[in-house]
């Protein structure tokens, strides 16, 4: 594989394999670049608990410390906490050393300004241009600043501004019985903390140990949940939850075991925010249209934008958004907490709102609108992006298209989209419809094979 691929430079960030390609020397001067781009001035250093976290750890904040910067280091947090932290004590900018949810193998750079949100296309362009020429500050010994160790602070935080959206006296008058699954990741504490002693759950977790490795897959998806399903049923849950290593995305399950599709946990939490305050809904074009029928259930209008939470950000600040995210991830983005995907508002929305109606999990999943959504990857070759679409389009003419972000084709029984991902050397492909036989038909299609 070509060495542009092993290193992948987007909206997300920097991130690859660790070793030959990300490596603790580029780790470095890509800090100093940010130090110099961001300027003096206090700098967020987290990470998850990545076997190669530390490492990287330590040669951002050298690269911080050369630029001038004071590292104010918060230990293993989640990625949001960490952006409501950068916000709140109006740093410079945060850096999270954090893969997300791909492999293990894998890790990454996320960088923040300094209102704890992903770079835009300007700041991320300007920071490029920065990094390729080398023009680094380089601080005098005068200059030199600290490292601060503080990792008490923002949790406590990010979980204030979380619970002034909801009744946290009803949820623990409910002592709903919670099974999570925290795959080890930066939120296994936290996540423990929060559910138990903050919103007084009867919790039964697995995989909440930070000092070991991830035990399934990174990604949250129903495949890789048979353990979370089988602690459902031993434990009686009333609700589960299940994060990625860095407590950005979230999947849930309900009572009788299943794992809800994450296009609806993000429909989910739309209708808890829009039942509390109308407003616009942005959503990214790979997100399911089961999203529509909930913001037209409550006269509300949704926009889509690129993937990519640096894209699907934007768009909610252009247009006032009160709630968005990325359904196919399970990313709720409610920005009354803060601009970030956000697995902690979306437990909480949902624990409220069984506490409010005294629906379980499956009854507020069961009155959504049905849809069946197929999602699929293949690997990336150059030049294969451009046919691809030209002969997709010629499939469906008289199709809706939107070019934003790859192709997205819609049509009146459903769409398909297809796009180079933002995070790995993949092409991604999508497609959703009525009916199983319909989405399978648009999937072949899409994929080259219809």
């Amino acid at each position: 594989m070509s060495r542009v691929h092993q290193l992948k430079i987007s909206v997300s960030g920097i991130r690859g394999v660790v070793g030959e390609f990300l490596t603790p020397n580029l780790a470095c001067a890509f800090a100093q670049a940010f130090g110099t781009y961001v300027g003096p001035g206090p700098v967020v250093l987290g990470r998850d608990t990545r076997a190669t976290g530390e490492m990287l750890e330590h040669a951002v904040t050298c690269g911080l410390l050369a630029a001038g910067c004071e590292v104010v280091k918060v230990g293993i947090a989640p990625t949001p906490t960490i952006q409501v932290y950068v916000a709140e004590v109006r740093a410079r900018g945060g850096i999270a050393v954090t893969a997300s949810h791909n492999p293990p193998e894998y890790n990454a750079l996320k960088l923040f300004n300094r209102e704890g949100l992903f770079f835009n296309h300007y700041e991320r362009s300007e920071l490029l241009d920065l990094y390729h020429q080398s023009e680094f500050r380089q601080a005098t010994n005068d200059e030199i600043r600290r490292v601060v160790v503080d990792e008490e602070t923002a949790p406590k935080r990010h979980i204030a501004r979380v619970l002034a959206h909801v009744d946290v006296e009803r949820i623990r008058r409910r002592r709903f019985r919670v099974a999570l699954d925290g795959v080890n990741g930066a939120g296994s504490r936290m996540s423990v903390h929060f559910l138990r002693e903050v919103l007084g759950c009867e919790l039964h977790a697995i995989s909440v140990d930070p000092s070991k490795p991830f035990p399934r897959e990174a990604e949250p998806k129903p495949e890789v949940l048979g353990d979370l399903k089988e602690l459902i049923k031993s434990s009686a849950a009333d609700a589960a939850f299940a994060q990625d290593p860095d407590g950005d995305r979230l999947a849930v399950g309900d009572e009788s075991g299943r794992i809800l599709d994450n296009d609806d946990v993000l429909a989910l939490a739309v209708d808890c925010a829009l039942r509390k305050k109308k407003g616009p809904v942005v959503v990214n074009l790979t997100t399911s249209a089961v999203i529509d029928d909930v913001a037209a259930r409550h006269g509300c209008r949704v926009y889509r934008a690129p993937v990519g939470e640096a894209n699907v950000v934007d768009r909610m600040k252009s247009v006032g958004a009160v709630i968005g995210g990325e359904g196919s991830n399970g990313g709720i983005i409610f920005p009354a907490v803060q601009y970030c995907r956000d697995s902690y508002m979306g437990m909480a929305f949902l624990l409220d709102r069984m506490g409010e109606t005294g629906e379980t999990m499956s009854e507020l999943a069961r009155n959504l609108p049905r849809y069946y959504r197929r999602l699929g990857k293949t690997a990336f070759e150059h030049g294969r992006l451009g046919p691809m679409m030209q002969a997709l389009e010629t499939q469906f003419p008289g199709a809706q298209a939107d070019r934003s972000d790859g192709l997205k084709l819609t049509i009146a029984d459903g769409w398909v989209h297809v796009r180079a991902s933002n995070t790995e050397p993949l092409l991604r492909i999508a497609a959703e419809a009525r009916s199983e036989e319909r989405v399978e038909e648009l999937y072949r299609i899409a994929a080259g094979r219809g």
